[in-house]
């Protein structure tokens, strides 16, 4: 079958053979692969040297389709269910302090993995996905629904359940403010996802024209930071401050000069969130120390949370309805469908912000 991989070369991807997956343990499914995606959090990778020819990297964590074997321990699937891929499995093992959760198991690794590390990626035709019980996500799809159906499911894998939970982690109530730092697809659906639940405003940050347009089209109002400062555009607008704010940069905030600063975007969003306000934090960080001002996050009595979100299921059970109703429809964010052979021309654009959202469809 045919995978992306990067084989050691930054900022370029291929498209190579594989073997087809098949079952090694018995809570293990074979997926038929519908549609994958190209997510912000590839471009960290992509952006480095990663992989080798021997040991290819290969990419995606964001996939919909239906189950063409499972193992003799799968009890609750079948053959032939259409089902969503989260983006890390649940191996159905916790803690014995129930306020604590790791999940060990991601996609997008190399080839040929030991069991510790993240496993091969998604944009592929087949994918093995183990603990399937406890990590696949059943939709009520068939081989008849519309395209942009599917891609509304395809996004709970991850995009929509982050932009959702970082809403959520703001402390966000309905008639909020809300202000958005970063209009990708993840800062995009936040805009989104805001919007569903009742924002009064929502405010969306970024420099690229495309994305501040189609975040205006659903109702966002769009700040450019290269115009001015991004915390003095709202402040116009919003004297006292946003009630709440998502971070969707992550470690690569810029100035308009494009020199880098990881904290940047953390540190307007501290200024410009209005007393007992909160910020969630979903945009990719580095361990390290980041530099805002932690005074005025206590006089300000301002929450702040992040993370990785997990487990993505509970997220899903939120989000699955409001698609399968119809309220929710976060396909708009696609610019482009491209056949697989196409990724390493779209894996470019998408990197030089000439698309918004790209779904491979096979």
């Amino acid at each position: 079958m045919r995978a992306v991989a990067q084989l050691g070369q930054a900022h370029n991807v291929f498209v190579i053979d594989i073997p087809i997956p098949t079952i090694l343990n018995a809570t293990d499914v074979i997926v038929k692969i519908n549609a994958t995606a190209i997510c912000g959090s590839d471009l960290h990778t992509y952006h480095v040297a990663s992989g080798s020819p021997d040991t290819p990297l290969l990419y995606g964590h964001e996939a919909i389709g239906y189950i063409t074997e499972i193992g003799d321990a799968v009890q609750f699937l079948n053959v032939g269910d259409y089902v969503i891929i989260p983006d890390n499995l649940d191996n159905g093992h916790y803690t014995v302090e129930p306020d604590h959760y790791t999940v060990p198991i991601g996609f997008g690794g190399v080839q040929d993995g030991t069991p510790e590390a993240p496993l091969p990626g998604l944009q592929t035709e087949y994918a093995r996905v183990p603990f399937a019980d406890n990590s696949l996500i059943p939709i009520p799809v068939n081989s008849s629904t519309s395209q942009s159906t599917l891609f509304n499911y395809l996004f709970i894998t991850d995009i929509f359940s982050t932009a959702w939970t970082g809403v959520t982690w703001s402390g966000f109530q309905p008639g909020d403010s809300i202000a958005v730092f970063g209009a990708g697809p993840v800062g995009l659906l936040a805009a989104y996802s805001a919007i569903l639940r009742g924002a009064s405003r929502v405010y969306i940050v970024d420099d690229v024209q495309q994305r501040l347009d189609l975040a205006e089209s659903i109702g966002a109002i769009p700040i450019n930071f290269n115009t001015s400062d991004p915390v003095e555009q709202i402040f116009a607008l919003e004297p006292m401050g946003v009630r709440r704010g998502v971070e969707a940069v992550g470690y690569e905030a810029r100035f308009p000069n494009g020199t880098m600063d990881e904290s940047l975007t953390l540190r307007q969003l501290v200024n410009v969130t209005a007393n007992q306000g909160g910020i969630g934090v979903v945009g990719l960080r580095n361990n390290g120390t980041y530099n805002f001002d932690i005074g005025t996050v206590f006089n300000k009595a301002l929450t702040i949370q992040g993370g990785i979100v997990l487990p993505l299921q509970k997220v899903a059970s939120e989000l699955v309805p409001l698609v399968a109703s119809g309220r929710a429809n976060p396909s708009f964010i696609v610019s482009a469908v491209i056949d697989i052979e196409e990724a390493p021309e779209y894996y470019a654009r998408f990197d030089n912000h000439e698309e918004s959202k790209v779904v491979i469809r096979f």
